[in-house]
């Protein structure tokens, strides 16, 4: 089966705690990755960016310390503050899944937890 590098996008709101930064990236990576089946050897690098009010824990070892039936301690983890914008959202967590996927796959994307507003369109409709 051919297959093509892409790039997946979510995104989360969480309060600045360990615990619910740890269950938001975990929900929100664990949802990518079941509704692309991925598998851990797909996965080049995962990137993460929040905003500067978050500072609990960082989101590669909230993720790592997850059960989200993946391995993730062979893949590339990054994390970085998002860039502070007037007016922007604030206790947000975006991330960045970059993978090889089949070459026609239909990528899906995840926003949840007040994130709906930053990419309405790639939102779940309930």
């Amino acid at each position: 089966m051919k297959k093509r590098l892409y790039g997946l996008r979510g995104a989360t709101g969480a309060e600045n705690t360990q615990a619910s930064m740890q269950q938001h990236v975990a929900e929100m990576c664990k949802s990518l990755f079941t509704e692309n089946k991925l598998q851990s050897e797909d996965i080049v690098s995962i990137h993460f960016t929040l905003t500067k009010d978050l500072t609990a824990v960082n989101p590669c070892a909230a993720l790592r310390k997850s059960d989200i039936d993946i391995d993730v301690s062979k893949c590339a983890l990054f994390a970085s503050q998002e860039v502070d914008i007037e007016n922007a959202p604030t206790q947000m967590i975006r991330v960045l899944i970059t993978a090889y996927l089949p070459e026609n796959a239909t990528i899906h994307h995840c926003y949840i937890h007040g994130a709906e507003k930053l990419r309405p369109d790639f939102a779940k409709k309930n």
